[in-house]
């Protein structure tokens, strides 16, 4: 069985923000993770729902997955990745003519599900 993925890159999040959550779903269902994300008040949680959502999705689509289609009880969350991507830097002026760089931050999320029957 193959594993189905999704992607955000370039979420303008920190990476250490997400992975908060991330190591919250990490093993879980992935309806049982929706469930759990839907009610994390952090806003990398938004992100990472929008994430599994995608991924469910292409497990569902049969076009992808030779004419089959995966329900959602059956998929597990295998693999959560959160990187650093990019960031912006913008100067902050301080006292006596100083200069301190502020880091906007973004990250790349990752997901990938697998069937159950293929983790057993």
């Amino acid at each position: 069985m193959s594993q189905f993925n999704a992607y955000h890159k370039n979420a303008r999040i920190s990476a250490q923000k997400v992975r908060l959550v991330a190591d919250l779903v990490r093993g879980m269902f992935a309806d049982e993770a929706l469930d759990t994300l839907k009610y994390q008040p952090q806003r990398g949680a938004r992100m990472l729902e929008k994430v599994i959502k995608s991924a469910v999705g292409n497990a569902q689509d049969p076009d992808q997955n030779s004419g089959r289609s995966h329900r959602i009880e059956e998929l597990v969350i295998t693999d959560v990745r959160v990187d650093g991507g990019p960031m912006f830097k913008r100067i902050q002026p301080r006292a006596r003519g100083m200069a301190f760089m502020i880091k906007k931050r973004s990250s790349h999320i990752r997901v990938g599900l697998t069937h159950i029957e293929s983790v057993e």
